[in-house]
């Protein structure tokens, strides 16, 4: 069975929403037929890479909210990530484009190391004083994630290399009608928008596992149950 995770680096909920999802994993007794693929999704793909502000600058202004209200905005999502075992600072962290990170994820995923990439990224934007909007640092993650470190100096010196699979992701993201991340595909069947319990992932993992498809014999149909989540325009298809 395969979960498919759009995210974004900038984004604190699917941060926490990664942790939620793999605490549910653990419980699930097939665990280890279930392949995770982390796809991209650019909260602020207009941004051009190099500009970058504060995230209170950002969140007041995206939101029309003051300074003060957007710093309790920031301290009710840290107290979602601590209560999961996260760190998290409100106060320090910039925001800029993510479209660098997104690119390397890729090489990461061909190279077999997204998921301790990303780990990497997440802590570092979130709970470290390391900026993931500047190449430097991105360097770095890679290496520590156990990529070529000249492979993936390439890559960020490269603005087209793996721009193509980010913005493939992207465009099915907009197919499979999620406006919002993180979202969270089950065999192309059932999906799930939102940072949600580690109790409502357990849940999908074990409704996706009864409700796949089995083939009775080479030529037989196969009839599909119905279930909740579906996800429109979600035909099943190789990656």
């Amino acid at each position: 069975m395969r979960v498919e995770i759009w995210s974004d680096i900038a984004c604190p909920w699917c941060y926490i929403g990664k942790a939620r999802f793999e605490k549910g994993l653990a419980g699930f007794a097939h665990r280890d037929d279930v392949e995770v693929v982390h796809r991209s999704f650019e909260l602020d793909p207009g941004r051009a890479k190099g500009d970058t502000e504060q995230v209170i600058d950002m969140l007041a202004q995206k939101y029309g909210r003051t300074p003060d209200e957007a710093r309790s905005m920031e301290a009710n999502v840290a107290a979602n990530a601590r209560a999961e075992g996260l760190g998290y600072r409100t106060e320090g962290r910039d925001h800029g484009s993510t479209f660098d990170i997104h690119r390397l994820l890729h090489l990461a995923r061909a190279r077999g190391r997204q998921d301790e990439l990303l780990d990497l990224a997440y802590r570092a934007n979130f709970a470290e004083d390391r900026s993931v909007f500047d190449d430097a640092v991105l360097l770095d993650l890679a290496v520590e994630a156990g990529l070529d470190a000249d492979e993936a100096r390439a890559v960020l010196a490269d603005p087209e290399a793996y721009a193509d699979e980010v913005r493939a992701d992207e465009r099915e993201a907009s197919e499979l009608g999620a406006n919002a991340v993180p979202f969270f595909v089950f065999d192309r069947r059932y999906g799930i928008s939102g940072g949600q319990p580690a109790e409502v992932f357990a849940q999908a993992l074990e409704q996706a596992w009864k409700d796949r498809p089995v083939t009775a014999a080479a030529d037989a149909a196969a009839c599909d149950a119905d279930g909740a989540c579906a996800v429109p325009g979600a035909a099943a298809r190789n990656a």
